[in-house]
C-alpha cells in the first residue's frame, strides 16, 4: 500500500481493535515492511494518537487511553450503530443524553455517507423505543440541525407553533440547546422580536441554516437558568415534595434537591426531597419510582392524586395474585 494517508487510517483502524499487534502482523496486513511501519506509529504518535510498544523479538502495537481524545476511525456498521444509538437517546431527551450528545451526532451525520444514512434512518423507523417519558419526542434531524447552526455560529430559521397551536416562522441566533430530562428547548435570540427567547424543540419544524454567521450577543444569564425562569412564567409549575426512605442508590438529579437537616424538611427518619417542576405529575411519580428506593408523597395534592392513579393502573395491570 503506498498511498500514505489511506495506510495511515488502515492502522489507525486495526490498532483501535482491543488487542496487541505484533510489528510483523501489520505489516504483512499493509503489505509494507517493518521499518514503515515504525514510521506510520510515530506519524500517528505526532498526531496525539497514543501508541504502546512493547518489546521483544516481535515487538507489539496497541493504541491506549491518553491524555486527550484523538479522532476515531469507525467502520460501517460501527458508524451506523453509534448514530442509531444517539439518535434514539437524543430524539427523547433522556436524562443524561443532552447537548454534547447532539453535538456529535451532529457531527456525525454531517460525515456519513448516503447509503449509511439510509441504513440509519430505515433501523429507526423500525425500532420502537420503550422508554420515552411524557415529553412529545423530537425529530433527531431537528436537533442535529440546531447544534449545528448553534456550533456555526449561523443563523436560523424554522416554523414554531406556540402552545396555543399559533404557527409562526422565526428568524433567530441559535446560542444553546438545553435539555430538561424530559424536553428540548433553544435558547435564541429573536431577530424579528429583538429579544431573547426560550422554544420548545418539539414545536420546532422545517429547520433551516441561512448561511449567514454572526458574532454571539451576551445572554444575560447562563442558559439553563433563563431556561427554568421561562418554564415558571409560561407554564404551570409546582413544588416536589417526597421523602425517600433512605439515602442510597438515589441518582444524582434528587440527591442535588435533598432538603439539609433544619431545613424545613421536618422531622422522622428519611430523606426529604423538595424541587420545582413544569413537568407533568405522572412523568414525576414514575421518574421518582424508578429510583428504586421507597418513598412517600407530601404534596402538591395534584402529585399525591397521581401517585394514587398510577399506583392503582399498576395493580390492576399485574392481575390477581395466582
Amino acid at each position: 500500500m503506498t498511498d500514505t494517508p489511506a495506510r495511515l487510517l488502515s492502522l489507525l483502524s486495526l490498532l483501535q481493535t482491543p488487542r496487541e499487534w505484533p510489528g510483523s502482523e501489520l505489516a504483512e496486513r499493509l503489505r509494507v515492511s517493518a521499518r514503515t511501519i515504525r514510521r506510520d506509529i510515530d506519524r500517528l504518535r505526532e498526531l496525539g494518537y497514543p501508541v504502546e510498544a512493547t518489546l521483544g523479538a516481535e515487538g507489539g502495537y496497541r493504541l491506549v487511553a491518553g491524555a486527550a481524545m484523538p479522532p476515531l476511525v469507525l467502520d460501517d456498521e460501527e458508524a451506523v450503530a453509534i448514530a442509531v444509538g444517539l439518535r434514539a437517546g437524543a430524539g427523547h431527551a433522556i436524562e443524561g443524553v443532552e447537548e454534547a450528545s447532539v453535538r456529535a451526532l451532529a457531527k456525525l451525520e454531517q460525515v456519513l455517507p448516503g447509503r449509511l444514512r439510509r441504513r440509519v434512518g430505515a433501523l429507526q423507523s423500525a425500532t420502537v423505543a420503550v422508554t420515552r417519558g411524557d415529553g412529545a419526542s423530537v425529530d433527531p434531524r431537528t436537533l442535529t440541525a440546531i447544534a449545528s447552526a448553534v456550533a456555526g455560529p449561523e443563523r436560523l430559521r424554522f416554523a414554531y407553533r406556540d402552545r396555543e397551536g399559533t404557527a409562526s416562522r422565526r428568524l433567530v441566533e441559535p446560542y444553546r440547546l438545553v435539555s430538561t430530562g424530559s424536553r428540548w428547548y433553544l435558547v435564541a435570540y429573536d431577530m424579528e422580536r429583538e429579544d431573547w427567547r426560550t422554544f420548545r424543540v418539539d414545536r420546532v419544524s422545517e429547520p433551516s441554516a441561512t448561511g449567514v454567521r454572526f458574532a454571539p450577543r451576551e445572554l444575560p444569564m447562563d442558559a439553563e437558568e433563563f431556561v427554568r425562569r421561562g418554564l415558571r412564567g409560561g407554564e404551570t409549575t409546582y413544588t416536589v415534595d417526597v421523602t425517600f426512605e433512605g439515602g442510597a442508590g438515589l441518582p444524582e438529579w434528587v440527591r442535588e434537591h435533598v432538603v439539609p437537616a433544619g431545613g424545613g424538611g421536618g422531622g422522622g427518619a428519611g430523606v426529604r426531597v423538595r424541587f420545582e417542576s413544569a413537568d407533568s405529575p405522572e412523568w414525576v411519580v414514575a421518574r421518582l419510582a424508578l429510583t428504586g428506593v421507597p418513598f412517600a408523597v407530601h404534596g402538591p395534592e395534584v402529585l399525591v392524586e397521581a401517585a394514587r392513579g398510577l399506583g392503582a393502573r399498576l395493580v390492576e395491570a399485574a392481575g390477581p395474585r395466582p
